[in-house]
């Protein structure tokens, strides 16, 4: 089930839109001010936040701009009022918005928005050209890795390990299966992988010593947890 994050402080269109998308299906979330709606955003994994720009505490450029910049890539509806439409539209998606509305909006309008936003999604995830677990985002096409917003440098054995990780999520690899997929020279103990994984660890987990994603099956080889 997708979950939609709604930061609006107008009570009556919070609760609105929150029972037109809870109809379609979806599992909604609020917040009734930027602040309240940022630590939201950046504590879980949404499908889609809907963003009010004038917010109290914190407006809705501010939030969006902040998650950017944490390397959140949660597509983005922002509300605007029709007075400031142009600008906030400008702003809006300079800031890495993915689309808007303009106060007042009719129940259809929004709800069409919002599908078309996750079909894209969607389809974008479908070409397998970006990955994101916790604060980590990968982008295969690229071979840019994001934690937290910021370039992770990745040997290109640390990047083909992950990816195969990724490729393989919630199975136990052995070590010889990841030297046939990631070693040029098959003529090495599959021990030697280890250390890698070791530094890939490093970069990645919070906690390298307890790792969250790369798990050690004792006695086989690895899982990716992602």
């Amino acid at each position: 089930m997708d979950k939609i994050l709604i930061v609006e402080d107008d009570k009556a269109i919070l609760m609105g839109l929150k029972d037109d998308l809870e109809f379609e299906g979806y599992k909604v979330y609020i917040a009734l001010n930027g602040k309240e709606g940022l630590k939201k955003a950046m504590a879980q994994k949404f499908q889609l936040i809907i963003l009010d720009i004038l917010l109290p505490e914190l407006n809705g450029f501010e939030v969006c701009r902040k998650l950017k910049e944490a390397g959140k890539d949660t597509p983005i509806l922002m509300i605007t009022a029709a007075k400031t439409e142009e600008m906030d539209k400008v702003l809006g998606l300079e800031l890495g918005a993915d689309d808007y509305v303009t106060k007042p909006f009719g129940s259809r309008e929004l709800v069409a928005r919002v599908k078309a936003i996750l079909r894209r999604t969607r389809q974008k995830e479908k070409s397998g050209e970006i990955y994101e677990f916790g604060d980590i985002s990968v982008n295969f096409k690229s071979h840019e890795v994001l934690k937290a917003g910021q370039q992770l440098h990745l040997t290109a054995l640390e990047f083909k390990l992950l990816k195969l990780f990724i490729e393989h999520k919630g199975e136990v690899l052995t070590r010889d299966s990841i030297l046939d997929e990631t070693w040029d020279d098959a003529v090495v103990s599959p021990r030697t992988i280890d250390p890698h994984i070791v530094h890939l660890r490093k970069k990645i987990e919070k906690d390298p010593a307890a790792p969250e994603y790369i798990v050690g099956i004792r006695g086989v080889g690895y899982k990716f947890n992602g």
